[in-house]
């Protein structure tokens, strides 16, 4: 089927081209058959939508999991990782033990976080046990960081309510909407006295049975001006929020660079400061969050064969080197805002093409029943196979969880084909 595969995408952005015309794939209108369609989140509601009766056909694949928002909105993650701590509570599972402050041990990787308006009485019980803690408050339908805001106060969530005894918050002239309001990190690792937030891809080829890759090549993005938990400067966004959407205008943003380092750079630098047995315990914690917070929501995922889903995941790390899940973004940015980051994007869609449809392979089935041998992995390393971990001993499941860290080591052994099995980590 290669150089047969036709193509179509709702998204205008050239590291999509580029990629399907270098395999010989042939582009097609919207209105006419096609097999691979890269597509945005709003067509695919109108695709998995009851009302239009559209039914893939076996050579046909899509990007999106018809309900992805389950992960991807950020109410809705949240709910789901609550539900999967209550059942793991429920079945005695040693991964929901708690401290004696019955704070979880091993799955305390979001930050305190109520849905608005509905938990309204209870964050505001959790408020006045620290009143003079920071929060901050996030649309949950928005990105970019679009309609974000910190509060230290109150008062100042009554401007965003229209009536505070019903509590139905709506933001001023733009009609009724949901936020999350969560603990803010005032306390992040900084760098050169600025904030940084990790993106990482995370691609999802099956739900059920689980299998997901993670990308080597994420990047860190830092604020343009140094940090300060100063409550003077809670409005200040270029010293809060990291997302390029808001950093590309302070007057400090650095257009050749981006404001942006590697992880590999971001691994070196933690490695000469801090250690390395320090950093690889860190980057296990981060594959452990990313699993975890996949399996939160696998119950609830309709696992579609014709579907993958490339995430983009913000992780926060603190001074603690604790890392945090920020939230997940379906539709994680193919603007290239550096040459570099061309280079990084072009490379992550080739990447997920290979193991997606190698070869113009459409059929969704071929993903299920294989992993691919390394050298097809590109930058990509297998993170975590369900089929595989459940064939291993069950003792091994939580053997690291005991404080052991395999570090880099580790992450080598993940990354294996399907003929070798990946030295067990906390991810497992």
């Amino acid at each position: 089927m290669a150089g047969r595969v036709k193509w179509v995408t709702d998204i205008e952005k050239s590291v999509l081209i580029n990629n399907f015309e270098k395999r010989g794939w042939l582009p097609v209108t919207d209105t006419d058959d096609w097999n691979f369609y890269w597509m945005s989140i709003q067509t695919i509601r109108t695709v998995f939508s009851v009302d239009t009766g559209y039914r893939l056909s076996d050579d046909q694949m899509v990007n999106h999991f018809p309900n992805h928002y389950e992960l991807t909105r950020k109410d809705l993650m949240i709910k789901n990782i609550k539900r999967y701590r209550k059942e793991l509570e429920k079945e005695s599972s040693p991964l929901a033990e708690k401290d004696e402050g019955g704070k979880y041990i091993h799955l305390d990787f979001v930050p305190v976080t109520f849905m608005l308006p509905a938990d309204y009485n209870l964050f505001v019980e959790e408020f006045r046990k620290s009143p003079s803690t920071t929060w901050i408050m996030k649309p949950c339908g928005k990105a970019q960081g679009k309609g974000i805001f910190l509060i230290n106060k109150l008062s100042q969530i009554k401007k965003w309510s229209r009536d505070s005894r019903t509590s139905t918050f709506m933001a001023a002239s733009s009609g009724k909407e949901a936020y999350v309001i969560s603990l803010y990190i005032d306390n992040p690792l900084l760098i050169g006295g600025k904030k940084f937030d990790l993106r990482l891809y995370v691609l999802v080829t099956t739900y059920r049975p689980l299998k997901c890759y993670m990308y080597k090549l994420g990047f860190c993005r830092f604020c343009t001006v140094k940090y300060t938990p100063s409550t003077s400067e809670l409005d200040n966004m270029f010293i809060h929020l990291t997302n390029v959407a808001i950093q590309k205008h302070g007057d400090d943003y650095n257009h050749v660079h981006g404001g942006k380092w590697t992880v590999d750079n971001l691994r070196l630098y933690l490695e000469s400061t801090r250690g390395m047995e320090v950093t690889g315990r860190l980057f296990d914690q981060i594959h452990w969050i990313v699993v975890q917070s996949l399996k939160a929501v696998a119950p609830v995922m309709n696992n579609d064969k014709h579907c993958f889903e490339c995430y983009g995941y913000d992780i926060i790390i603190d001074d603690k080197l604790k890392p945090w899940l920020i939230e997940v973004n379906a539709s994680p940015s193919l603007t290239s805002s550096t040459a570099n980051d061309r280079i990084l994007k072009y490379n992550l869609i080739n990447d997920t093409l290979n193991i997606v449809a190698p070869s113009g392979d459409i059929t969704g089935d071929c993903r299920w029943s294989r992993t691919p041998p390394r050298e097809a992995l590109g930058n990509y390393q297998l993170l975590y196979d369900e089929e595989q971990a459940l064939s291993e001993n069950a003792e091994r499941e939580l053997r690291s969880r005991s404080g052991q860290s395999l570090g880099s080591k580790g992450a080598k052994g993940a990354g294996s084909g399907a003929g070798q099995r990946p030295t067990a980590a906390t991810w497992k």
